[in-house]
């Protein structure tokens, strides 16, 4: 399970960018944070072969945030739940982080198989 946040696990460190500007001012290499989903720069991101995280929202944004490759989902606990089966059926490369608040909910994230969890 990959968990980010907590303190006793160490992550590589994320870049929020919120436009392709910004991505200029990031370190090469970087994990790129994206909090709002936007087809364009999910797209950007692929064509220039750049590693990201994206917030989604809905089933249909999971689905095209693993087209364009984004290496984690970010989202809900409910949606990180109805989007795993999902990924697993279509084989997806993308890991799904659900958003959580507590410690306890990272067994509970656990059973339902979702990849991972995001301390808010």
């Amino acid at each position: 399970m990959i968990i980010f946040g907590h303190p006793w696990v160490k992550h590589e460190p994320l870049y929020r960018i919120r436009n392709r500007e910004e991505i200029h001012t990031t370190p090469p290499n970087s994990l790129l944070k994206i909090e709002q989903f936007d087809i364009e720069l999910l797209q950007y991101c692929h064509a220039n072969q750049l590693a990201y995280m994206v917030t989604i929202e809905n089933i249909k944004e999971g689905i095209f945030g693993n087209i364009y490759q984004a290496k984690y989902l970010r989202c809900s606990k409910k949606l990180a739940t109805e989007l795993m089966p999902i990924a697993q059926n279509y084989l997806f490369d993308s890991r799904i982080l659900a958003i959580i608040d507590h410690e306890e909910e990272i067994e509970e994230m656990a059973k339902a198989n979702v990849d991972g969890v995001w301390f808010r």
